[in-house]
């Protein structure tokens, strides 16, 4: 586990250019690694198919095809959409170790990836849905 807060990131913004990007809720989870209330957020049990994408840069993060329900209050994923687009830095808050994930392309906070989910990989990605964009598949 690598610590990313050491990484360049593509996209490099002052606090203020995010303030003014973003709303006080997706500010206070994105940039300061906050969590917002569990079964509170919009993609909690949001099952459409589609893409969920940075809530901070729209890079694409996950597809719906990785998510699940795992009933612990914010949208869970098995997998990224893709080796390289979330970076994991060791966490110590609140008493625990966890592992906290980011954005690789913007280095915005999004959750905590765990080793306890159901699938053959392991792993659940627990991501705050302010962290969040999604992007419905068109129908063909």
């Amino acid at each position: 586990m690598e610590n990313s807060k050491q990484n360049t990131f593509k996209i490099e913004k002052t606090d203020e250019q995010w303030k003014q990007d973003l709303s006080p809720d997706q500010y206070a989870v994105l940039r300061e690694a906050g969590t917002e209330r569990p079964f509170s957020g919009e993609y909690n049990m949001h099952f459409e198919e589609g893409t969920y994408k940075c809530g901070g840069c729209g890079e694409p993060l996950f597809t719906s095809e990785s998510k699940f329900d795992g009933h612990c209050g914010w949208p869970s994923f098995d997998k990224e959409i893709e080796e390289g687009k979330i970076v994991e830095k060791l966490d110590k808050s609140h008493g625990m170790l966890r592992r906290e994930i980011l954005c690789a392309n913007c280095g915005s906070h999004l959750g905590h990836v765990f080793d306890d989910g159901p699938t053959e990989t392991g792993l659940r990605y627990c991501v705050n849905s302010l962290s969040l964009d999604f992007e419905g598949d068109s129908i063909k």
